[in-house]
This record gives structure tokens, sequence and C-alpha cells, in this order.
């Protein structure tokens, strides 16, 4: 087991392909991100203890999968995505003058 002090920003990497982030907390919690491929179960204790399993292997608790956004949806996230990127190129171009005429 290792004990760690970590503030906030700093993160652990587990092996090549798992990056835990701490984002902060207080006294009785901390927020965490794991950033771990979909194919790795990860649990909390209390899920283990609600259903009575023990953290073994092959005591996966299984997860809904997530859901599939209609075509529509999916149109609506291209739109916003694509204003976004117009946005940004416009700001660009008003703070540079190179840019703004290509030179």
């Amino acid at each position: 087991m290792l004990k760690l002090t970590v503030k906030a920003g700093e993160y652990l990497l587990v092996g090549d392909n798992v990056k835990v982030v701490f984002t902060g907390g207080s006294a009785n919690n901390m927020h965490i991100l794991v950033d771990a491929p979909k194919s790795m179960n990860i649990v909390r204790s209390t899920a283990l203890e609600k259903y009575g399993m023990a953290a073994d292997p092959g005591n996966e608790v299984k997860h809904h999968r997530d859901r599939k956004l209609s075509p529509e949806a999916q149109e609506k996230i291209k739109a916003i995505l694509m204003e976004e990127r117009k946005r940004a190129k416009r700001e660009e171009r008003a703070k540079d003058p190179k840019v703004k005429y290509g030179y």
C-alpha cells in the first residue's frame, strides 16, 4: 500500500493507461478524476459493499451501457462545436492583425 499527500491538480499514473487526477476537496471529501480505458472495471468500495461483493478479480459490478445519442443530438453537438471554432477564429483574427489580413 502507498500513502501519499497530494495537492489539487497533481495526478498519479498507474501503469501506462490509467491516470488519477486529484481535483481538490475538503477535510471529509476528496475529488478525483479517473482516466482509464472503458475495459477496466472501476468501482467504489460502497458499491461492492452494497452488492455484498469482495474486491476480488471476477467480482465486477456491471453497469449499464452508455446510451447512444440520437442523430438529432449528434447534429446539434456538431453545430455547436463548429460555431465555437468559428468564434475562436474570429477572436484570434481580432487580436492579431497579421492573421486578419493573411500576412
